[in-house]
């Protein structure tokens, strides 16, 4: 199993290109299903989720054509030759879940497994079954499958999420596009990657209103044709180096990093003294060594502060004057990188869903293991900060979310070697 081997205490400068977004890719993949017509999309970030996605959907008969460390990828679903989709292919990664839906409304059935994910706590998939059922599915679920069946079509409805839930925001929208009638989802999850989704499918023929807002209104159509779409910038990524910069010192800039949809990260950013400048094409980010303010974080639904940056700005605090206080109110389980971040030298004390980071005056390597994606880039922020040698275990988690990571930061001065354990000699 790969590790990540840091020798810390360097600032970063330079540039780094920020990749297509995660999030938003693997939602455009399952959206190929919604047509037989050809789908191109662009800025594709090379990433273990998003080939993992190609070959669940190539099982169910989509022609993928997608070289390797290219970031354009042609998908062709003219002929759906499966509606199931495999434990195997679905326990790994949650996304490949977000095929139910649109293979319901072209085909209507499809059996999927119940989907697994990273250990941040259970994320339910009720909310999405409870959308489909109201748009006339019938579902069942045995033995840890999803069975759903809308012989005569799905038809629209209108479905009040419990929770501004991004993935059945997400899901619901995908099956509506080929429903019969007029679809509302009412407090909708309102990030930046539902409005991508949305911009694609209204591109290939949908009829979508409200994306980006707490409801969104789409009108069934009876075919959605293809289309060459460009995958919107990751955010997350952006913010994950906008913090590494902030961490370590030093002036890099983000290149196509989009501003607009960062904006409470930001904030956070300035105050705690670090200087964020929007420019032509991306961010700049700099810090010129002093030391950082303590800032609190309350996680909250976009546009608040993304829990996706919460264990990374953790590790940023763990060396800022003064004592922050985390709340995270998304994801049960999600401060799991704090025992790991302590084992460097943090001081972070966890009660229930609220942390207390108090400063420190420097962090020291130390081997660490990572226990979610977001998670494991906290402790290579964290590395990179600490005096010494920090050695990050279990890193497939960093693979399915960041596309080259250690070349894009010793790009800007870091010192990251990937090691790959070896099998003893027999």
């Amino acid at each position: 199993m790969d590790s990540l081997i840091i020798r810390g205490s360097k600032p970063l400068n330079g540039t780094i290109p920020i990749s297509g977004a995660k999030n938003s890719a693997l939602k455009l993949m399952a959206a190929a299903l919604l047509t037989d017509e050809p789908v191109e999309l662009l800025n594709m970030p090379n990433l273990a989720d998003s080939r993992f996605m190609s070959r669940l959907l190539s099982t169910l008969g989509v022609d993928v054509y997608w070289p390797q460390n290219h970031s354009v990828c042609r998908l062709n679903a003219a002929s759906i030759t499966s509606t199931i989709a495999p434990y195997d292919l679905v326990r790994k990664m949650r996304a490949t879940f977000n095929v139910l839906g649109p293979l319901l409304a072209r085909i209507g059935h499809a059996t999927v497994s119940l989907p697994g994910g990273c250990a941040i706590g259970a994320r339910p998939v009720n909310f999405h079954l409870d959308a489909f059922e109201k748009m006339g599915a019938d579902i069942v679920i045995e033995q840890g499958y999803v069975k759903a069946a809308a012989i005569r079509g799905l038809k629209g409805a209108d479905i009040e999420l419990p929770f501004p839930s991004v993935g059945a925001t997400e899901h619901t929208m995908l099956a509506a596009t080929l429903a019969k009638g007029t679809t509302r989802i009412k407090n909708a999850a309102r990030e930046p990657e539902i409005v991508d989704i949305a911009a694609m499918l209204t591109g290939m023929g949908a009829k979508i209103e409200g994306a980006g807002t707490s409801t969104i209104t789409i009108e069934g159509v009876e075919r959605l044709s293809g289309i060459s779409h460009q995958v919107m910038a990751d955010r997350i990524e952006a913010g994950t180096y906008a913090i590494a910069v902030a961490a370590t010192g030093g002036d890099v800039f983000l290149e196509r990093a989009p501003a607009h949809e960062m904006t409470a990260l930001i904030e956070h950013l300035r105050a705690a003294g670090v200087t964020v400048e929007e420019v032509e094409g991306g961010i700049r980010v700099s810090r010129n060594g002093k030391r950082l303010k303590a800032v609190d974080v309350d996680v909250q639904p976009h546009p608040g502060f993304a829990t996706d940056l919460q264990a990374q700005f953790m590790a940023l605090m763990t060396t800022a004057d003064g004592v922050s206080h985390f709340t995270e109110n998304i994801f049960e389980n999600r401060f799991m990188h704090a025992p790991e971040l302590n084992r460097l030298g943090a001081h972070i004390d966890v009660q229930g869903n609220k942390a207390v980071v108090t400063g420190v005056g420097q962090l020291k390597g130390a081997p660490v293991m990572a226990t979610d994606l977001r998670a494991s880039v906290s402790l290579v922020i964290a590395g990179l900060v600490a005096q010494g040698e920090t050695q990050v275990n279990r890193i497939y988690h960093l693979d399915r979310g960041f596309e080259n990571l250690e070349a894009k930061l010793n790009a800007c001065g870091a010192d990251v070697v990937r090691e790959s354990e070896t099998a003893e000699a027999v």
